[in-house]
């Protein structure tokens, strides 16, 4: 990746000059055309969620089974706390957990009421990039139902807020699932909610985006008020101004921009990361990033870079996820190492998972580079496809548990926050797998699929069959009305062993596959014409830090391989690397232990609920 980062420095105080403003256009996965003047426009631009369909395997599964579920979520008890506080009528039972109204007390640790309807827009922006992914009309029909019932429990001062533990929190959120209901499910009055509520709480904001340590030392309720997040608000404001045009929003979008504590200093490559929320500090990079593409602020482009990589380089497991207790740590302190026994809260997944596809898909498509594809991937395969299915009553999947052993749980509280990013996410799929250049199409996720898209006047597919990344070889077959140039561009994985191929039509082609690339093949495509890749995948060993080197990962290719087993097991590193494959439906490997046992390692995807060890103990 491009870019020297210190190792690690603090900055108390750091100032920086306004970034120029030029004319031009883009965003991060919008439809229509632009209305509101863009600055910056990215090399790569994502297809709408139509032009990709998922074929049956665990990413399609995935979708299809919470876009069903969302979409027979009873719209009466999803509007029902917004009802209350406005004094309607307010049919349907509670949801439960973090969504009611009451119930939350910190002395009794009970979460019950955390942060009620907090969640609603996010379930709102599912359905809606469902819609624009399946083009269902119940979910579309959906969608409008619930933005108008929303509309009727909004006054113009917007009540629902007065005394509310965190209220730029949930208005991001609805702010996401207003604009995405406009913008995919075509919701006639979307914008104008999104304006009204926009107006109003301005007056339960603070003058400008918080550090949680700033919060803290202003007064406070209790510690729960320090929580909240208005460093998070400049990316949607900055997409309602791209949808809306009004520069009410870009106003808003600078106002909120953490530039004093967290963006100046990251731009100057310090780690200001250490003690910070983990995930609302790495979803903060989107705002950078649309702070880059809205305003030309190279500033904010070189903070999310460096940012992220701190996050690659100081705080990230073997698996890509990163944060356990939902904090960052020191780099160079052992700090990963340590969480393995202290705590089953290893990575907060979905809401995660949600916040890293976005940042890398925004890096990918400004840089082109291919590494945050490779990164995209690791997090994909054992993080978020691992993740439990959410209940119809609420019950979600919240943490991954990479202790010394481990084990899938769901989360204690019903509707947590993760319950709205797993829907988005999985929705999220299908605009990660292809990117678009102006000459062609950047092939970026191995994964069963289908691109529909026209260019040159020529309609045109791709279909990927595989069983990536469990087997090595990917076929990618082409359609096309009739013959068209354009380039394709195949990410060669940066973890990929001498030896990757490329072949067209079954002839190879020439020059280098080179590692952590994208392999540039330029032609005149024709119907039936297919690309063949070949990716070996070597096995290697990952430590989970530099002072606890001997706790190390099985990886082959981008998958960790779990140990099921009901205590950390340990091994010689030759004997580990000699693991072999077993034919089972789980993708297991087995490898001998130094008692002569034979483990068996699994792809975390495929865990259900038996224990296991993320990393295990090397004798030497």
């Amino acid at each position: 990746m491009a870019g020297i980062i210190s190792r690690r420095r603090f900055l108390k105080a750091s100032g920086a000059a306004a970034a120029g403003v030029y004319a031009a256009r883009g965003r991060e996965g919008w439809a229509s055309k632009d209305t509101g003047v863009i600055v910056a426009n990215p090399a790569l631009s994502t297809f709408d969620y139509g032009n990709v369909q998922l074929l049956d395997g665990p990413m399609k599964g995935q979708f299809d089974y919470h876009h069903a579920l969302f979409l027979n979520l009873n719209d009466d008890r999803m509007l029902k706390v917004f009802r209350q506080k406005a004094g309607l009528p307010a049919p349907g039972d509670d949801m439960g957990g973090w969504y009611d109204l009451t119930g939350f007390s910190l002395d009794r640790n009970d979460f019950h009421g955390f942060i009620p309807g907090h969640s609603f827009g996010q379930y709102v922006s599912a359905l809606a990039r469902a819609y624009g992914v399946t083009k269902s009309e119940p979910t579309r029909a959906k969608v409008n139902r619930l933005v108008k019932g929303y509309a009727e429990t909004l006054d113009s001062k917007a009540s629902f807020f007065a005394g509310y533990r965190l209220p730029a929190y949930t208005y991001d959120k609805l702010s996401c699932g207003l604009i995405d209901a406009h913008e995919f499910a075509q919701d006639p009055i979307a914008m104008d909610v999104h304006e009204k509520l926009t107006r109003a709480i301005l007056a339960y904001l603070p003058e400008k985006a918080l550090s949680r340590a700033e919060q803290r030392a202003r007064t406070h309720k209790d510690v729960s008020y320090t929580w909240e997040e208005t460093y998070t608000l400049p990316e949607n404001l900055f997409l309602a101004y791209q949808r809306s045009g009004k520069p009410f929003y870009r106003t808003l979008g600078k106002r909120y921009l953490e530039d004093d504590r967290y963006f100046n200093p990251l731009s100057e490559g310090y780690n200001v990361l250490p003690f910070e929320h983990a995930y609302s500090h790495v979803n903060a990079f989107s705002s950078a990033m649309q702070a880059y593409i809205t305003l030309g602020s190279e500033k904010h482009l070189r903070a999310a870079k460096n940012g992220f990589q701190m996050v690659e380089t100081t705080q990230s497991f073997a698996t890509g996820g990163w944060g356990p207790d939902e904090t960052f740590g020191e780099p160079d302190r052992g700090q990963l190492g340590n969480s393995l026994t202290l705590t089953h809260a290893s990575f907060e997944t979905p809401c995660g998972a949600y916040g890293h596809f976005k940042i890398t898909r925004y890096l990918l498509r400004v840089t082109k580079d291919a590494h945050y594809g490779d990164s995209m991937e690791r997090v994909l395969y054992n993080t978020i496809l691992g993740a439990k299915n959410i209940q119809p009553d609420g019950t979600s999947f919240y943490y991954s548990d990479y202790a010394l052993t481990g084990k899938k749980v769901y989360y204690w509280d019903k509707w947590p926050c993760c319950s709205g990013t797993l829907p988005q996410v999985a929705a999220d799929y299908h605009i990660s797998i292809y990117l678009k250049s102006p000459d062609g199409v950047y092939v970026n996720l191995f994964v069963p699929s289908s691109l529909k898209w026209t260019t040159n006047g020529a309609a045109c597919t791709l279909t990927q069959k595989t069983d990536y990344p469990f087997k090595s070889d990917v076929e990618i077959q082409i359609g096309a009305s009739k013959p068209v140039e354009y380039t394709m561009n195949v990410r060669i994985p940066g973890w990929v062993s001498p030896g990757a191929t490329v072949s067209v039509n079954g002839k190879q082609v020439q020059g280098a596959a080179q590692p952590g690339t994208f392999m540039a093949i330029r032609r005149q495509w024709k119907d039936g014409d297919r690309v063949q890749l070949e990716l070996p995948m070597p096995l290697r060993l990952k430590p989970v830090d530099v002072q606890h080197s001997n706790w190390v990962a099985l990886m082959h290719g981008p998958l960790v391989l779990f140990a099921i087993t009901d205590s950390q097991p340990t091994f010689d590193r030759a004997e580990l690397l000699r693991a072999r494959p077993i034919q089972s439906p789980t993708g297991d490997w087995v490898a001998s232990s130094v008692d002569g046992s034979a483990v068996v390692m699994r792809p975390f995807m495929s865990i259900e609920d038996e224990k296991y060890s993320t990393y295990v103990s090397l004798v030497s």
